[in-house]
């Protein structure tokens, strides 16, 4: 337990990817709360062509721009961050998917880690041995912070469509492992049988002509609606129970002690309720929810994925950096082998030194 107060930094928010606004913004806020803090969003221009918080934060496309910040701090949901960068990079993770076998490559960029949950930090800290140069803290995933914040917004739908409960499906976009093609037709049977508003909340990187599809039933069907924006987060916690296939939100979900249908998701170890034929669904939508065996796998997940529920993991994490500096100093950048460095530059480019 880490109990240093933090000291005022220069902290970058690093996104690579669209997904990664989402996680950093807790981080963003729980820093403001001191006014000195220096805060710079670094925003990936060739994946993010549109930043939906420009109005709000201080942010740059330019990696030149982030060197001469001379950040202390670097919170990264990513795998890779430039490692002529100075500061403390910190891997927060973009999600829970333990399956997918890249959640545990060393690539070397990162100075530590902020792990979730005792599942991840038992696994990390092994690797942390094991390569000798970073160090693993458990603080929680910064995504699990705003339990409450939409409940009016909940309410209100319910309202409107005159409904009981509201399911949210968040398929992955993945061709090979994505649930679209197969589950248009359940998911409008569902509707149509069970006392429900169905959100639709698809990945960025969806195949337009399915989104279009989808789209398109969302126009015709008076209780399916397509929700667009960044923040899947919103939607799952507005949301009673959730539809997916192999993506990482289907972890998100069930830490809120929710229950999960997937449609033959390749997870090895499924703690929720996951069907191989599309006429499984409806009798599937009953079991996921009233099922003891199904509700005690979900206490599982929460215990030892994330069993951080009190808000303030962002703290911690803030915590943990200040008392990493205090302990090690700030980084001026991390060694690596030259094919890291050249994947690196290759992605991110050179900068001048000062």
């Amino acid at each position: 337990n880490i109990n240093w107060n933090y000291r005022i930094m220069r902290i970058v928010l690093f996104c690579e990817n669209k997904y990664a606004i989402d996680i950093l913004y807790p981080i963003y806020q729980e820093a403001l709360k001191s006014e000195d803090n220096q805060l710079l969003w670094y925003i990936h221009l060739p994946k993010i062509p549109v930043f939906p918080l420009q109005k709000e934060v201080t942010y740059t496309h330019s990696i030149q721009e982030v060197y001469d910040f001379s950040p202390e701090a670097i919170f990264v949901p990513g795998n890779i961050v430039p490692y002529y960068l100075p500061g403390v990079k910190v891997q927060v993770f973009h999600g829970y998917a333990a399956e997918k076998k890249d959640h545990w490559v060393i690539r070397r960029y990162f100075d530590t880690y902020f792990t979730q949950g005792p599942f991840f930090t038992k696994k990390f800290k092994e690797l942390a041995v094991k390569y000798g140069d970073f160090e693993v803290v458990e603080t929680g995933w910064p995504k699990q912070t705003h339990w409450h914040d939409f409940d009016q917004e909940r309410e209100k739908l319910l309202r409107e469509h005159g409904k009981k409960q509201i399911v949210l499906y968040a398929p992955t976009f993945s061709p090979s492992l994505t649930s679209l093609p197969a589950l248009k037709e359940a998911l409008l049977h569902l509707v149509k049988m069970r006392d429900i508003v169905l959100l639709l909340k698809f990945h960025p990187l969806t195949r337009k002509e399915w989104i279009d599809e989808y789209k398109q039933l969302a126009e015709q069907e008076e209780h399916i609606v397509w929700v667009d924006g960044f923040n899947v987060t919103k939607y799952q916690l507005m949301s009673d129970v959730m539809i997916s296939d192999t993506s990482s939100t289907v972890y998100e979900f069930l830490l809120l002690g929710r229950p999960v249908i997937t449609y033959r998701t390749i997870a090895k170890d499924i703690y929720w309720t996951d069907i191989t034929d599309v006429t499984q669904l409806m009798e599937a939508f009953e079991r996921a929810q009233y099922n003891e065996e199904d509700i005690a796998k979900r206490r599982w997940i929460v215990d030892n994925y994330d069993p951080y529920l009190d808000g303030k993991v962002c703290r911690r994490m803030l915590d943990a950096v200040a008392d990493y500096i205090h302990r090690h100093g700030v980084p001026e950048k991390r060694k690596l082998n030259l094919w890291r460095k050249y994947t690196s530059i290759k992605k991110f480019g050179r900068i001048k030194k000062r």
